[in-house]
């Protein structure tokens, strides 16, 4: 999943800023996920109107966002890491569309994501992560 274009240094963050690099970088499963999410974690979607709360919903839109964003081309650009936040730009390439976004995360005292909000722009790269994440979140669902 991970690009080899990444303009930020990908070790030596904050404890809980390096456990999701290592996650989204290198792991990917569903363990790993589960072990940095804590169970009342708040998921804020670009494209969902409303909050999605609950570490399994989560897992689900972070699990489905890793198989469509995470591509070849996924790569960090920026990060604003404050221990207990962060704010990490990224960009990746879908369908032929530069996706430029931010992943805004909150973690408790005990080093879990409390709350996790994505932003994505512009129009085109919405509409093409829309898509995307439709598509996979159903094909994931079949699989259940």
């Amino acid at each position: 999943m991970a690009g080899s274009g990444h303009t930020i240094a990908l070790s030596g963050w904050s404890p809980n800023t390096q456990a999701w690099l290592d996650w989204m970088l290198t792991d990917h499963s569903a363990q790993g996920l589960a072990k940095i999410l804590a169970e009342d974690v708040v998921f804020k979607s670009p494209v969902v109107h409303t909050p999605q709360e609950g570490k399994a919903i989560t897992m689900a839109y972070l699990l489905a966002a890793g198989e469509t964003l995470g591509n070849d081309s996924f790569r960090y650009t920026r990060m604003f890491d404050c221990a207990d936040k962060a704010v990490l730009e990224f960009e990746t390439l879908m369908d032929g569309v530069l996706v430029n976004g931010v992943d805004m995360i909150e973690w408790n005292t005990d080093g879990q994501i409390i709350d996790f909000k994505v932003m994505v722009r512009p129009l085109k790269a919405i509409q093409t992560v829309h898509a995307a994440m439709g598509a996979m979140l159903a094909k994931m669902k079949a699989g259940a």
